[in-house]
């Protein structure tokens, strides 16, 4: 590969000619690999459908220079057999005509290419929008728009594919999104560069005419269905009926909502990954075919194992409905759809571990799975997420794992190496057992909002595993449960999927940063560097959960023991559990938030930050960053405090413990007003977007209810009991903290007080009682919270900074 640098302030000119992929990669030159990406190659549109796609995202993005790109979409083979976009000054010399030549294999190739060159040639940034939008004035004006060096650019993808979603961002970030939000959406896929996105909206009008044929009435699928915020939970078959039931209103929207969705991924030559059957089924199909081989599955977090929504039904893959129903569910997608893909996800095993360790038996379900796509689709492939071999390690040894991945022909399976950003599975099982497979970061759980990551990993990750010996690496992904959060995370692992060699992580957070703020100040460049080195540089292997105590506040007495014992950073470990994930605590007394990183250095590069306020104030995406930087170290300045007020406690120092609980709920009310002062950390937005798809009062009810649930307690609770899954989505949003999370933990603290006062013991029943008393009545509220920012971020942030930190 030959490079041509210029760095300079807002501009990086870069052409290059990639050389071909190194042998070890030979892999993805297989046959097989090469038939599949051909095959799915003939269900694009029309390369003059392609560039009118393209020429929307642009059009969209930047619509003043609509006539400064020209788009054209080329073969393979002038790309050198593999995917590819190629970047050329346009050879014209009338005088208004385009000045840019972007070319490109699909659509989505040719957007990949317009992004490069927005990058690197004008140092423009894209990002989600409520992570600060993008930042496109250092585009220049049309007609000086800077030439390409010499005969240009050619970057080829190192892999097929680029893979977007996990199943359950269906629910965490997507759930209450229109067509508008949609469409931005995969404006920003495109110009990511992915081309295998999971699409998962909609499956549920699907399965009730698929479900129809087998005589279950709509009121049966009342009770087998999820509300809007649990869909994924339910499709998974964890729970059911929980925050349902699903109007005729809300099926035909996202049915109708998929199509859209779906057209726009073809239009940009992406191909969609669509659902299949696992085996999940309703109730009543047991009672329809009593003879079926359906089994009730065990309890998945429920607090008594109510019947109501936990115990879901499973079809075993080795009795002949199970085929049947899979068939008819492939069948009714593309009559929907029509023949728009190859590629079906199913996780029939995940969370469900086999009757019996026996391969054969395995095997043999294996291969009942794939004949539900295979006998309607002879070209299926079955994408499997490899979650399960790592969370059910001991089940899942190598006889188990090869008996799995072999049940089906070579080639006719992908597996997603879900966590390979911490926990890879590719080096522990010889490359899936020769199985092609995909490098995916998983990275936040939730959809909490936390600064973290592991960039190194990152940066360097998928090239160890395309290089290594023997790869069956056919792909990157991205696999996080909840999206906008942790920008310089996904442009990088995005930049991954045209990377032929790791990456110079320091060159390219300096550029990363004067692209992003649109110009260069060396106070943000030197923070970014301890930024990379701390807070994005997480190197313990645990799964980064927000644990902090504002935001998932503990449930303990802190009297019971003399002295205070705090659990072992937590262990990612397999647990015989039906769990979304496993997350299991040696459990003592008091969980310790996740912290891989000293906090001072944090607090420097909120200085840092602060002080090129007077350059940066005006500009979006440093406003983002000033405040989630000011939360976050104020966020784990709090977690000291609250151990502060508990020993206080234990100390019988009824003034101390005055003074630091004081100080936590403080800090609580000061970060709520920070939050406040950016659009995108507001929890108004989030209800306000489930509102407005109900049609009437009873589902407007219906949806708030779903939105503040998911996002507080989660899942069923009893009087005194609170749900397993409590906080496991919690965020950090102006409104939630002042109104949720300050009240539960000024209960809290007015009876330690008052058991110190009164010299009686901590009544743990009674505030448990007390505060999920308030969540439940919370949950039903129909309190209005602003839709937009109240004050000056950066006024705030520097007065928080001078009231904490000095």
């Amino acid at each position: 590969m030959k490079s041509y640098k210029n760095l300079k302030l807002l501009f990086i000119t870069i052409s290059i000619l990639l050389l071909p992929m190194c042998s070890s990669s030979s892999f993805q030159e297989s046959e097989v690999i090469e038939s599949l990406v051909n095959r799915l190659t003939t269900k694009k549109p029309s390369p003059s459908e392609q560039e009118s796609a393209a020429r929307g995202v642009l059009r969209r993005l930047l619509p003043s220079h609509l006539s400064s790109f020209e788009f054209e979409v080329i073969t393979k083979d002038a790309c050198g057999g593999n995917s590819c976009f190629q970047i050329s000054n346009y050879k014209n010399s009338s005088r208004n005509s385009a000045e840019i030549m972007i070319k490109g294999t699909t659509a989505v190739d040719i957007t990949s290419g317009l992004h490069w060159y927005l990058k690197y040639m004008c140092g423009a940034h894209v990002s989600w929008e409520k992570t600060g939008g993008a930042q496109l004035a250092s585009v220049p004006k049309p007609g000086s728009l800077p030439p390409v060096r010499n005969e240009g650019v050619m970057i080829q993808r190192p892999v097929p594919w680029n893979y977007y979603q996990n199943v359950v961002t269906s629910s965490y970030s997507y759930v209450w999104w229109d067509w508008e939000r949609w469409e931005k959406e995969i404006d920003w896929m495109a110009l990511q560069g992915v081309n295998l996105p999971l699409a998962f909206t909609g499956q549920e009008s699907i399965w009730q005419k698929v479900f129809a044929e087998f005589n279950i009435t709509k009121g049966d699928l009342n009770d087998f269905f999820g509300g809007p915020a649990f869909l994924a939970w339910a499709r998974m078959g964890n729970l059911h009926r929980w925050g349902g039931p699903l109007t005729e209103n809300w099926l035909s929207k996202q049915l109708k909502l998929q199509k859209q969705i779906l057209s726009r991924m073809v239009e940009l030559g992406m191909t969609p990954v669509l659902p299949s059957f696992s085996g999940n089924v309703p109730a009543a199909l047991k009672d329809i075919f009593p003879k079926a081989n359906i089994s009730r599955l065990g309890d998945w977090n429920t607090v008594d194992g109510d019947k109501r929504w936990c115990c879901t039904y499973l079809l075993d893959p080795s009795d002949p409905l199970f085929i049947e129903i899979g068939e008819a569910f492939i069948k009714q997608q593309i009559k929907e759809y029509g023949d728009i893909t190859d590629i079906y996800s199913c996780d029939t095993f995940n969370e469900n571990t086999p009757p019996t360790s026996d391969p054969a038996y395995i095997s043999s379900l294996g291969s009942a799975v794939y004949t539900t796509m295979s006998k309607v689709n002879k070209d299926a492939v079955w994408l499997m997420q490899g979650w399960l071999f790592y969370t059910d390690s001991t089940f899942w040894q190598p006889p188990q794992m090869k008996a799995l991945l072999h049940s089906v022909p070579f080639g006719k399976m992908i597996v997603l190496d879900l966590f390979a950003d911490v926990k890879p599975i590719w080096k522990s099982s010889s490359q899936f057992y020769n199985t092609p497979y995909i490098w995916c970061m998983l990275h936040n759980f939730g959809g909490n909002i936390e600064m973290y990551g592991v960039l190194d990993a990152v940066a360097s990750g998928p090239i160890d595993a395309r290089t290594s010996n023997n790869s069956t690496m056919i792909g990157v992904g991205m696999c996080m449960e909840g999206i906008e959060q942790n920008p310089v995370v996904y442009e990088l692992m995005s930049k991954m999927a045209f990377q032929n060699d790791s990456v110079q992580l320091e060159e390219w957070l300096t550029n990363y940063s004067r692209r992003r703020y649109g110009k260069s100040v060396n106070e943000v460049d030197s923070a970014w560097k301890i930024l990379h080195r701390t807070i994005y540089n997480c190197t313990d292997g645990i799964a980064n959960h927000n644990k902090d105590y504002i935001v998932e506040f503990p449930d303990w007495d802190p009297s019971v023991n003399n002295q205070l014992e705090i659990i072992q950073r937590r262990k990612f470990t397999g647990v015989q559990q039906k769990m979304r994930f496993f997350l299991h605590e040696t459990m003592s007394f008091l969980p310790q938030p996740h912290l891989w990183y000293n906090n001072r250095d944090s607090i420097t590069a909120l200085k840092l930050f602060i002080d090129a306020g007077n350059e940066l104030a005006e500009i979006p995406t440093y406003r983002y960053d000033l405040v989630d930087l000011t939360r976050q170290s104020l966020s784990k300045l709090a977690n000291e405090v609250y151990l502060s007020a508990i020993n206080a406690f234990r100390d019988k120092d009824a003034k101390a413990l005055s003074f630091h609980s004081l100080k936590f709920l403080q800090l609580i009310k000061d970060i709520d007003k920070l939050l406040a002062s950016d659009n995108n950390f507001l929890l108004g937005t989030w209800l306000e977007s489930a509102k407005k798809l109900s049609s009437n009062a009873d589902e407007k009810e219906q949806y708030e209810w779903n939105a503040r649930t998911q996002v507080t307690m989660w899942y069923d609770n009893t009087k005194s009991v609170q749900s397993k899954l409590h906080d496991y989505a919690n965020k950090f949003w102006s409104g939630l903290l002042e109104a949720y999370y300050l009240p539960r933990a000024s209960m809290y603290f007015t009876r330690l007080s008052k058991s110190l006062e009164e010299n009686e013991e901590f009544k743990l029943d009674e505030w448990r009682e007390e505060w999920i008393a308030y969540s439940n009545k919370w949950q039903k509220g129909v309190e209005i919270y602003p839709l937009k920012a109240q004050g000056d971020a950066l006024a705030i942030a520097k007065e928080l900074y001078h009231k904490y930190f000095i």
